[in-house]
């Protein structure tokens, strides 16, 4: 049995791929109901696809990479988790390419239906690819879109932490992604309104170049035509670095160290690395 760390670059390659999966999933579901006008799901049916996308994201690259998935998880855990600052950049572009390749294959399956209801490719469904302040609908402002992704990444990062700390009681680490899983679940029903729960800056920006460079010429801007590609940005970035350094602070210097200490987004090398995502 090979017992060889995996090289950076079949790091590279897992997070590529788990991210792949999450965004095929979670675009694809979004395309799914925005083309159909909700006939074929609903914000419910978005949020546990979206779920469930990490989930199998996470179970995809767990093992090779701890599946971050997400560049506000891999700056966390470079923070506050002991991940290695100089593995940022190569995993985060990683993580972009990912969600990149992936919502060039939900515009190209779904090329047929968004023409059928979106003919000039408007904001109408740039939903589909990239979030929008109060999901295109609501007027709301870009402070708010701003504090929302800093509060919704908080929490994600706050209990990922929590979930993937072998000193906390953590769950095993096969059933760790669904775990992961349900947190997305949960943040999409309770805080999608304002700014249509990002939390992941590959996860907006990936897709957003994929729309800009199939036709959505609208793709960098809000349905009021202000700038908005920065929020879904810099929101996950501060806010995952609030939420590990919170539980950090509130839970993880109060708990006892194992025999063996295990940092909080590393795991036993017998078992699959979870870290992870959104």
């Amino acid at each position: 049995m090979n017992s060889k760390e995996p090289s950076l670059t079949a790091e590279l390659l897992a997070e590529f791929a788990g991210t792949l999966v999450l965004i095929l999933f979670g675009v694809g579901v979004v395309a799914q109901v925005v083309t159909s006008d909700g006939n074929l799901g609903d914000h419910d049916s978005i949020a546990w696809a979206w779920g469930l996308g990490v989930t199998f994201g996470v179970y995809t690259a767990a093992r090779v990479s701890g599946a971050h998935l997400n560049p506000a998880v891999t700056v966390a855990l470079a923070a506050f988790g002991g991940f290695s600052w100089r593995k940022v950049l190569p995993y985060s572009l990683a993580q972009l390419a990912g969600a990149f390749s992936a919502a060039l294959v939900v515009r190209w399956v779904y090329a047929q239906a968004i023409g059928a209801v979106d003919p000039g490719h408007t904001i109408k469904t740039q939903s589909i690819f990239s979030t929008l302040p109060g999901n295109g609908a609501l007027d709301i402002s870009l402070s708010t879109a701003l504090l929302d992704q800093v509060v919704g990444t908080a929490i994600l990062l706050f209990l990922v932490m929590a979930v993937t700390d072998a000193r906390n009681n953590a769950p095993v680490a096969w059933v760790a992604p669904i775990v992961i899983g349900l947190v997305v679940v949960a943040i999409g029903m309770a805080w999608g309104t304002n700014a249509g729960y990002a939390i992941n800056p590959a996860r907006d920006l990936g897709p957003r170049l994929a729309s800009f460079v199939t036709g959505y010429g609208t793709a960098f801007s809000d349905q009021r035509g202000d700038l908005y590609f920065w929020v879904p940005i810099v929101g996950p970035l501060v806010g995952g670095l609030v939420g590990a350094g919170a539980y950090r602070a509130l839970v993880g210097r109060h708990l006892p160290e194992p025999e063996a200490e295990q940092v909080p987004g590393e795991v036993p090398t017998d078992a699959p690395r979870v870290s992870t995502v959104s």
